[in-house]
């Protein structure tokens, strides 16, 4: 998140910046405010009902392939964008994006492939949902990472810090030389790629749990 931070520094920067005197800067604010709404909401709801039901290989593995399906539906599907850029979209259009954004809530969803795909099914042109997506990511992915780690605090111990400084740090770096890259390519690509990779790997899980060959226990 740091490396998304950064590569969009100017954006985030402008937008504390301008929140008290620019319209922009606030609706910018207020759509990220309210695309996180639902998916903390639910989270904080059905979170512990996700974890102890849902955490199995068939439901993991079903959602990969559902996914999957409703990914090339929506990149089959003819479609004219009328939300362009970020700046255009309203709290409404933001409010669908972070409906879809709950989604990911269920394991073996990808958060940002529903954003995307929620985003270009609700009218958001590709580059609009792309960024947007990514924009999302820092306050959702921030606030859950947050209210795990004081929900477990009790495991976390002091002789631990060497170990979580150099995962840090190896995250960032290895984010920070991707994610420009990453971020341009599903910008101008499409999903389908990845849906056909969605279905073989939920094809695999459901056979090696269903033959015994792995243990896709919690």
């Amino acid at each position: 998140m740091l490396a998304v931070v950064w590569e969009y520094r100017a954006r985030f920067g402008g937008a504390v910046k301008g929140l008290a005197s620019e319209p922009l800067a606030r609706r910018f604010v207020l759509n990220l405010a309210v695309a996180f709404i639902p998916a903390a909401v639910l989270g904080l709801a059905f979170g512990k009902f996700i974890k102890s039901h849902l955490f199995h290989a068939v439901p993991v593995a079903l959602a990969f392939i559902i996914g999957a399906f409703v990914i090339l539906w929506v990149e089959k599907r003819p479609r004219q964008a009328v939300v362009e850029t970020v700046d255009d979209m309203t709290w409404k259009d933001a409010l669908k994006v972070g409906i879809a954004q709950s989604f990911a809530l269920i394991p073996g969803t990808s958060r940002s492939g529903a954003t995307i795909i929620g985003g270009m099914l609700f009218g958001l042109s590709r580059q609009a949902a792309t960024e947007f997506s990514f924009f999302l990511a820092v306050p959702t992915l921030m606030a859950a990472g947050a209210y795990d780690s004081l929900k477990h605090r009790e495991l976390f111990s002091m002789n631990d810090l060497g170990m979580w400084l150099v995962g840090f740090a190896a995250s960032f770096v290895s984010a920070f030389l991707v994610i420009r890259w990453l971020i341009r390519y599903v910008a101008t690509h499409d999903f389908r790629w990845f849906a056909w990779y969605r279905i073989a790997f939920g094809i695999v899980v459901l056979a090696t749990a269903y033959f015994g060959w792995v243990s896709w226990t919690p």
